[in-house]
């Protein structure tokens, strides 16, 4: 069995002027904690900001460098991609260098991104710089998550978690409504969505460099260069298969076969690197716990609940609901109001009580029951219907999202806790990334059939019908019957996903029912990095002792 890199205990923290004796110990107070969660919670904020800004205004960036649905699937896409694949990387990478240069880092790579993609001009280029804004995504959404592990305990962490869910909150809500207001503003226009975000990015730099003060604890490491190529490798070439299929090449062709292949071959390589390398970018041990396992296949599903509804809602709203930007930012506000309202009151609850399960099965169920509530929708549905359907959503999605990492954080070792978090967030993106890919496949084949059907007897209907791209591009150009009909084929269309993400949501619900509930720690992770492994072992093998002595006096009783 491998275990983590040995811990220099003499060398102990980097020494720091700037950082005060307690937090050299691994303990920060209140005041402390509050001061260096300013930086990272408005780095947060940059990284929501920049999705929900983007979402709700492809509609209008796609219809104006006249793209496709299979494109407006891939400026998200490129983004989900780049995190997703970077995200092991930047958590390994938490856990041998300095939580707060690699956030720095972070930032500077994701303001780079935005500069150039709002300088695009044309889909395919805008695609490429959204990728590099994805690296950057990768990092602040991993790092935030990994520095709070570090500074703060698991049954402390709901006192915080309120700071977190109103930033998600106010970057959820702000995000469309200035994405909005940019589209509708005639000397703004869609290109400042992507440089809004930029001097929060500027500020957020500015304030970690300040407040944040993590001690680095050195350790004899070495970086799995070769793991990380084979993962990145693997993982992006299944992915672009799984949005390219059926649109660019038929699913049983060369192509596929090249693809899947060649991904097949390079996971199997990564999994023989980890088995082997010293210090591996995604643990495999890991795996062996039961909590983080069923932890990461749950997360994956939530994936698709936080992009797949935020991505193609917009879409419903404006394109078949006939809504401003502005307008379907508002509409979104009972998702984001249930997701809100359940993080928050979650967190504290788990704080005061310890207990944690209960709050991931009612929040799976809801995810499921609110998926299965959106698959009625149509071109007709109320609004006031919808509103309630994304509120059921919305609270389901804040029981699930955040606890999952906690179950997580407070499961694994203190060494691996950079590389666990990273893990969950890895899967998570990656449920995203499938998702908004499959759907969005799903979706485009769904409304080309519907507009075939519904402008057989339309004249001009033949250059229009020929699929749901078509129809998506030359939606402002086509007869006045025919963009009625191509909204009316996007609004009964999208359903249809929604019904496919209830189906999946499933897979939470029973995965989440067989997760143990082990007792919140007490210490932080670097109060437990700084104990020490052998500290790490014993609390594990106390859990395990408590477990088996609960099981024999329950066999006892019957």
């Amino acid at each position: 069995m491998s275990t983590p890199a040995p811990i220099r205990a003499a060398a102990g923290p980097a020494a720091d002027p700037a950082v005060a004796p307690a937090e050299q110990q691994g303990r920060m107070t209140h005041r402390q904690i509050l001061s260096a969660l300013s930086g990272m919670l408005l780095a947060m904020f940059v990284a929501i900001l920049s999705s929900t800004v983007v979402s709700n205004a492809l509609p209008t960036i796609i219809t104006d460098l006249k793209g496709s649905q299979s494109q407006y699937t891939w400026v998200v896409t490129a983004t989900l991609l780049a995190s997703t694949a970077s995200t092991p990387i930047w958590g390994k990478l938490a856990d041998l260098f300095s939580k707060k240069l690699l956030l720095q880092v972070a930032i500077v790579v994701f303001i780079v991104g935005s500069m150039l993609a709002g300088l695009s001009q044309s889909v395919p280029t805008l695609i490429a710089w959204r990728a590099l804004q994805g690296l950057g995504l990768g990092g602040l959404t991993a790092l935030v998550q990994i520095a709070m592990a570090a500074m703060i305990s698991p049954r402390e962490r709901g006192r915080y978690s309120g700071f977190l869910g109103g930033v998600f909150a106010i970057g959820t809500v702000a995000g469309p409504l200035i994405g909005g207001l940019l589209v509708d503003t005639s000397w703004l226009g869609w290109r400042w969505c992507f440089y809004v975000g930029v001097p929060f990015a500027a500020a957020a730099l500015v304030l970690l460099q300040r407040t944040l003060h993590l001690p680095v604890v050195k350790r004899e490491v070495s970086i799995d260069y070769l793991g990380a190529a084979f993962l990145t490798a693997g993982v992006s070439a299944l992915l672009i298969w799984v949005s390219l299929a059926g649109e660019n090449f038929a699913w049983a062709s060369v192509e596929t076969a090249l693809f899947v292949g060649g991904g097949v071959l390079a996971i199997a390589a990564f999994i023989v690197t980890e088995l082997r390398a010293k210090e591996p970018i995604v643990p495999l041990r890991l795996f062996r716990d039961r909590t983080t396992t069923l932890a990461i296949v749950a997360s994956m599903v939530i994936g698709v609940a936080l992009f797949g509804s935020t991505v193609f809602l917009g879409q419903y709203l404006q394109i078949s609901r006939g809504y401003s930007p502005t307008a379907a930012g508002l509409l979104t506000l009972p998702m984001i109001g249930g997701l809100v309202a359940s993080s928050t009151v979650s967190g504290i609850l788990i704080s005061r009580f310890g207990r944690w399960k209960a709050f991931l099965v009612v929040g799976s169920i809801l995810v499921a029951v609110g998926f299965g509530l959106l698959s009625t929708i149509d071109h007709r549905t109320d609004m006031v219907l919808l509103g309630l359907f994304l509120a059921v959503l919305g609270v389901g999605i804040g029981l699930t999202n955040q606890n999952l990492v906690l179950a997580v954080q407070n499961t694994v070792a203190a060494a691996d806790l950079g590389a666990a978090s990273s893990a969950v967030a890895f899967f998570r993106s990656l449920g995203g990334t499938i998702g908004v890919s499959v759907l969005g496949a799903v979706l485009s084949s769904r409304v080309g059939t519907l507009i075939q059907q519904g402008l057989a007897d339309v004249p001009g209907a033949a250059a229009a019908s020929g699929s749901g791209d078509v129809g998506l591009a030359n939606l402002t150009g086509a007869p006045a019957p025919v963009q009625t009909l191509i909204r009316v084929s996007y609004g009964d269309a999208t359903g249809r996903i929604f019904l496919v993400a209830g189906l999946l949501s499933i897979i939470t619900i029973v995965a989440i029912a067989f997760i143990r509930e082990v007792a919140l720690r007490t210490e932080s992770g670097d109060q437990r990095l700084q104990g020490g492994v052998a500290a790490d072992v014993d609390d594990s093998t106390a859990a395990v002792d408590d477990e088996l002595a609960g099981r024999t006096r329950s066999a006892a009783r019957a």
